[in-house]
Formats: structure tokens, sequence, C-alpha cells
């Protein structure tokens, strides 16, 4: 891309686009929730349960800015007692290749920090199969 050609595009942008996602998933959790929906969770108590070093105050501000922005929803079901749900919207849905990406950038460049063995993989090697999300 030539510089003028660059030029104009940041002429014409009012944010960057990558610190704006950056703003959609970068708080601490939001990337963790992400994930364990991807696993199956769907449920209040199922991530409070599973994410390391998360509170109920903070789980809570993160499902309401993810629901918010259009990544998750959130279901009530009455009953005794209430259930609610939170499943992931198409807008959500598409974070999943940057995820993805994140994944493995890190399978494959930091290897001692996330494998037992040190040994780096490819995602492919360690998710043979498409996440259930995809299907």
């Amino acid at each position: 891309m030539k510089d003028e050609e660059c030029q104009v595009l940041m002429d014409n942008m009012k944010a960057c686009p990558i610190d704006n996602t950056f703003k959609i998933i970068g708080k601490k959790f939001t990337v963790h929730i992400l994930r364990n929906m991807q696993l199956g969770q769907s449920r209040f108590n199922q991530f409070l349960d599973s994410i390391e070093g998360i509170n109920p105050k903070t789980l809570s501000a993160r499902l309401r800015e993810m629901e918010k922005n259009g990544i998750i929803e959130r279901s009530v079901f009455t009953g005794k007692p209430v259930k609610i749900e939170y499943t992931i919207t198409k807008k959500g849905i598409a974070l999943q290749p940057v995820l993805d990406q994140m994944a493995a950038f890190s399978m494959q460049y930091c290897a001692k920090q996330v494998f037992k063995d040190g040994k780096p993989r490819t995602y492919k090697q360690v998710y043979e199969k498409p996440p259930e999300i995809l299907k």
C-alpha cells in the first residue's frame, strides 16, 4: 500500500479497528467467558466455578457489558427457581477466528507457558475438530 493510500484510509477512520475490538473483548475475564461459552457453558454459576480468580461482581459486570455490546444474549426462564442462561450471538461467533488466532499464536510461540512439555503445536494438532460453536 502506498503512503497516499494509507493516509486516505487513515483519514476516513474514526478509531483504530484493533483498538475498538480490544475495547470490546480486552477487559479481564471477557475472553474466558467466551471460551467457556464455546465449551458449552451458559449459566452464571458455571462461569463462576470454572474461571479462576473471577468474583460474582466482576462476572455480572462482564456479562452485562457483553450483552450491551451484542456479543451474548441473556434469556430468563420463569419457574422456581428462575433460570437465566447466556448464549453467544452471531456477532459473538464472529469473534471466534480472533480467539482461535490468539490460541494458535500462544501454542506456537509461547509453548513453554502453555504446554507441560514446552513443545510447540499447531492449532489443528490441539483441536482436531472444530469447536462446538462453529458447527
